[in-house]
């Protein structure tokens, strides 16, 4: 009876003790937990990964929409990505290569048949100079004369029109140069920029051969005397002054000619200047002795032009390449702007 009332009493106390009223979720991961212990540990793991697995399905989505801008970064890892050749033809897929294809061909073919129309025309006039009388020569005797009849109608033209016909030549020459140079830049062959081609012959033509003309009559009249000094002198000056005039009036011009402004050509000049004129040096001193020190006043031009293939490919090859580098250069500023500050949304 007292084991009795003793039990009784111990459950009166427990009842009357006050435990903290849990809310639904303590309940049930009070509940959960105690169901959890009683499992075994094969049957934890997998009532483990089945609660992750809710929870993960019961969290909130983040909302889509979100105002920050994205940040992708692309296999080339970079975080804009290119447009595409096709894009940039206008979105018609194919239909813009297709086109540049078309272009490229047609410019190919333009300048191919400038190049071999003018060759044609000066090969056959060349080779055709004594066709008035040559009937019933041999090709022996038309061979062994061509080239000296070529160099007597060429001396009759110097004689006739001494300005008209050096300048003829320089406009040549200077052409080819500057068609050398883009090849030597890596252009192929039938690939040229024909403008600027162009530009190149034609400061050539009303420029170089003008000037050369009376610079040569006016160092002979600088130097009159015929001793040993005055091939030295005369490389001097024309390595000095007049190469520095010239090498002025060529970046000049075809800065102009460019429709470039008086600030980028100045700028131009003043970082080729000193380059170009101790470049010149490595070449003109040794050619200029023959120069002055050979050849006839009259044939000298003919003989500088045809040094000046050399020249010219390398005048053209500066002057172009600082060009391309200072037009270059704020489209590179450009696009790596915008690929720092992307566009907010």
């Amino acid at each position: 009876m007292a084991a009795l009332n003793s039990i009784a009493c111990r459950k009166r106390i427990v009842k009357s003790q006050s435990f903290p009223d849990f809310s639904p979720t303590t309940r049930l991961s009070h509940k959960t937990s105690s169901n959890l212990l009683k499992l075994n540990p094969k049957n934890r793991r997998n009532w483990v990964i089945q609660s992750v697995t809710e929870d993960k399905e019961l969290a909130p989505k983040k909302n889509s929409h979100s105002h920050e801008p994205k940040k992708l970064l692309f296999p080339n890892g970079s975080k804009t990505l290119e447009a595409s050749s096709s894009e940039v033809g206008g979105g018609h897929g194919d239909g813009g290569d297709g086109h540049d294809d078309v272009e490229k061909l047609s410019s190919r073919a333009i300048n191919a048949s400038i190049v071999l129309g003018f060759g044609t025309l000066a090969v056959s006039k060349l080779l055709t100079i004594d066709h008035d009388y040559w009937h019933g020569w041999t090709l022996y005797e038309v061979l062994r004369y061509v080239p000296q009849h070529n160099w007597i109608a060429y001396e009759q033209a110097l004689k006739a029109n001494p300005v008209i016909a050096k300048m003829a030549i320089s406009g040549i020459v200077y052409s080819i140069g500057d068609w050398i140079a883009q090849c030597y830049e890596g252009k192929p062959l039938f690939d040229f920029d024909r403008t600027r081609m162009f530009r190149s012959g034609l400061v050539g033509f009303t420029l170089h051969g003008s000037l050369s003309h009376y610079y040569y009559q006016f160092c002979e009249a600088l130097f009159p005397s015929d001793d040993w000094w005055v091939v030295p002198a005369k490389v001097i000056f024309d390595q000095t002054v007049w190469a520095a005039i010239w090498n002025s009036i060529y970046y000049v011009v075809l800065g102009f000619l460019r429709f470039e402004s008086s600030a980028n050509i100045y700028k131009e000049l003043k970082a080729t200047f000193w380059p170009m004129l101790t470049a010149g040096w490595k070449l003109w001193p040794f050619a200029h002795v023959i120069t002055y020190g050979v050849i006839p006043i009259e044939q000298r031009l003919l003989w500088v032009d045809c040094v000046e293939l050399i020249w010219v490919t390398i005048l053209s090859t500066y002057s172009n390449e600082k060009s391309e580098a200072r037009i270059t250069e704020p489209t590179m500023d450009a696009d790596s702007n915008s690929s720092n500050n992307p566009p907010e949304e």
